[in-house]
Parts: structure tokens; sequence; C-alpha cells
């Protein structure tokens, strides 16, 4: 961390910065709280210290339930993450993201350290099994990451927009002229030379599905290729548009439109994968499981952490598509007029999605055309080959 840490202020030192948005955009809905609730009458006089007891317990509770106080950073040396605009220490801010491609079926489960991204993608390649995308940050020090798998053209473009190294085990042959492109940074692991430095393989399973990248062997490839760690401008400055978390987006501005979505059911997009989400209520996080073929229904979970994969919010974005060659996908990353859903805090709208340029960033609006505010914290974007459908309730 020390030697990523002197690289990145070096980096700063030689160029501007521009893809650090620290600001937010409040939100106009309100804040809910919970109403403080009527004590009990309490008769006897010997009880006036339990009394005492409950109204602090009281107070303990409906702090709780306040939403969390996030306007000031918790610590000095802090800076708002472009992606998922929680406070994180500055040199992870300023640290451009890896975009890490990782496949999704019965074979590559476990997956290790997915639910450290902060970002993740999910969309179908041939044969309507999907693969994920995950976006990650603060991306160094992880120790196994994967496994990984051949990139897709339609993840490149997600990649790029967040000025992401793409990492990845090759691919086929009509990827190559987008990574041939200057602007294009990626680590594969079936070259040789610096790129090797980031991968090895596990004994626990049989190849494809035993290849990992490390984040050390990441920062030691990317600085021998000469890669920026610092942003390098061509991305849009902002990418989402956040609030924070202590003024939360309900949706509840949005009144019988915003319907609500306690289950969101995405087995009719992925067949293979049969993913779905819960939403939990305590934490205001959804919760994925999926249901893989061959495979048992449960959580989908991280092996190296163990925690199940969880999400504030989740996009739902309709895409033209249409196939290449052997089952090979093209989907349509750049457009102005499809549409989609925005889920969070057990309430989901309508939107409509638009990305205009390879490094642009794919923007979302509300119906009255105004761009979405989403709330700080990790997000799921399930893409959906036009035509096929999804429940929620």
């Amino acid at each position: 961390m020390k030697k990523l840490k002197l690289c990145i202020l070096l980096t700063l030192l030689a160029c501007t910065l521009c893809a650090c948005d620290t600001s937010t955009t409040p939100t106009k809905s309100p804040i809910i709280l919970d109403e403080e609730p009527i004590p009990t009458p309490i008769t006897d006089k010997e009880s006036s210290q339990s009394t005492e007891e409950s109204k602090t317990t009281d107070i303990e509770e409906i702090e709780t339930n306040e939403p969390e106080d996030d306007t000031l950073p918790p610590n000095p040396g802090m800076a708002r993450s472009r992606l998922t605009n929680e406070w994180v220490d500055e040199e992870v801010a300023y640290t451009r993201p890896i975009a890490v491609m990782i496949p999704n079926e019965k074979a590559a489960v476990p997956h290790y350290n997915l639910s450290k991204a902060s970002i993740l993608y999910e969309a179908n390649v041939e044969g309507r099994m999907t693969r994920l995308l995950g976006i990650y940050e603060g991306w160094d020090s992880l120790d196994k990451i994967g496994n990984i798998r051949s990139l897709r053209l339609y993840y490149a473009f997600w990649a790029l927009e967040w000025d992401a190294y793409i990492v990845h085990f090759g691919g086929p042959y009509f990827i190559d002229d987008l990574i041939a492109q200057p602007t294009t940074q990626n680590v594969n692991g079936n070259l040789g030379g610096a790129d090797s430095l980031a991968f090895f393989r596990s004994d626990d399973r049989e190849a494809p599905h035993n290849a990992y990248a490390t984040g050390a062997g990441l920062f030691n490839a990317i600085t021998k290729k000469n890669y920026s760690l610092a942003y390098r401008g061509l991305a849009d400055d902002r990418h989402y548009q956040f609030t924070t978390k202590a003024e939360p987006n309900t949706l509840e501005q949005y009144g019988t439109a915003a319907k609500d979505a306690t289950y969101i059911d995405m087995s009719g997009c992925y067949p293979l994968t049969r993913c779905y989400f819960e939403y939990n209520e305590d934490d205001g996080q959804y919760y994925r499981f999926q249901h893989l073929s061959g495979s048992s229904d449960g959580p989908h979970m991280d092996a190296a952490t163990g925690e199940q994969l969880k999400f504030k919010n989740i996009l739902v974005q309709n895409t033209k598509h249409e196939e290449i060659i052997e089952g090979y996908l093209a989907l349509q990353c750049h457009d102005t007029t499809r549409d989609g859903w925005y889920f969070t805090n057990g309430k989901g709208i309508h939107v409509t999605w638009e990305k205009t340029s390879d490094f642009g960033a794919t923007r979302y609006y509300d119906d009255s055309g105004n761009e979405i505010v989403m709330n700080a914290g990790k997000t799921m974007v399930c893409i959906v080959e036009e035509g096929d459908t999804f429940s929620y309730r």
C-alpha cells in the first residue's frame, strides 16, 4: 500500500485529476423517521429507575433508525468514491479501478472477492450463460480475485466508462480492434511478459475455471506496462448522480409511479443463472441469490469473505442484441432510446437510459426526463436482452 500511495502521489503531481467528483446532489424527498413509541404508564414508584432506562433505550432505538450522517468524512485524508459515493481513502478515490471478467456457471463457483466489487454487471453470453464484470476500487490489497475468463466486446464498453483497466483471459477475435486502441488499457492472462505477473492458477479446479489475479500482481503488471494509476480525463468526471446516506432517496417523491419491489426475479432474463434479489428492510440492501443450472438454489456467497452479495441499487437495462457468429452476441451499449428500471429501498421506478460515447457514462432518467438520484452504496446492473422479461413484487 505504501508503494501504491507513493506512485499515486507522484502521478497526481504530474497530471490533473479530472474524474474525481467529491460533490453530492441531495435528494428533494423528505426524510421519514419512525415515530417515537408511546411509553407505557408506570405507577410503581420503585420502578422509576427502570423508567429512566426505558427512556434511554427508546432514544437509542430512535437514533438507530435515523439515516446515517455521512456529511463529513469519518477520518482525515478521505474523499467520496466515484463508484459508490461513500467515504474512502484519497489514494483509493484517486486510483483507477479494475474491471474483471468473471464467469457465472456451476463449474465457476464459488467466486472469490466478488463481494468487494463496487459495481457488478451481469449479461448473457453465448448459450444463454452469463458473465459478470466487477468494477473494483481499492483492489491492490486483494489476494485472490476471480476466477477470470475471456472478454466480450460489450463488457469492454462498460469498463471504459469507468476508465478501468480490463482484466481478462483473452477473448474472441472481434475484440482485437478495441483492445489494440492505445486508450484501452488491459491486463491479459493469455499474454506473457508483464501481464503474466498478475495471475496464478489454483489446483482445486480444472482449467479454465482456475485462473485468478492478485491485487499486488495487477499493480506490478500495470506499473510495468506504464499505465497511469490516476484517472486520465477520458471518462466523465461524474458517473452516477448520488445523494448521501444522510438524505436518502426513498423514491416516495414519485408517488404511485414508484412500485413496491422487495423481491426482484431475473430468471426470465438469465435462464441458466436464474438470479433473484430479496430486500432486507433492516439494512436497506438487496441480497443476491441464484439457482445455477445443475446446482442448488441459495445465496450468492463470496468464498473469500464468507459474505452474501448485496446491493443498495439495482439497475435493469433493456438492450438491443444480435448474434454475430457461432452464438457470440453483440449488445448495443450505445443508445438513447432504451428503457429499464431503477430499484432502491424496496421500491422501483421506470427509467430510460443513454450512452453516447465509448468513455461516456451510461445515464438513467425518470419519466419526466430528470436524471435519477441514486443512493450511496454498491450497484448491480442487470443487462437484459430486449424482449426478455423479469418480475418484481
